[in-house]
């Protein structure tokens, strides 16, 4: 968990803080060589958001600095 995911939930309550971290999980963050990781894996927060934008990162799979898009997965 990164400082800035920890102090989140550090001042939000409890229930409101365990469902950013569930729908931050939901979001996936989808790499063109087929990787995929969620938002909170990779250190972020996507809470009550909306769209499918697009983040220049490097993937933590093919080591490739590309343009991740971030989608929201089905929920299990």
């Amino acid at each position: 968990m990164t400082k800035l995911q920890s102090i989140v939930k550090k001042l939000l309550p409890k229930k409101t803080a365990d469902a950013l971290e569930v729908e931050s999980r939901q979001w996936m963050l989808r790499c063109p060589c087929g990787a995929e990781r969620s938002v909170w894996d990779a250190g972020g927060i996507r809470f009550a958001a909306s769209g499918n934008p697009r983040r220049l990162m490097k993937c933590a799979a093919c080591g490739e600095r590309t343009w991740h898009k971030v989608e929201k997965a089905p929920p299990k």
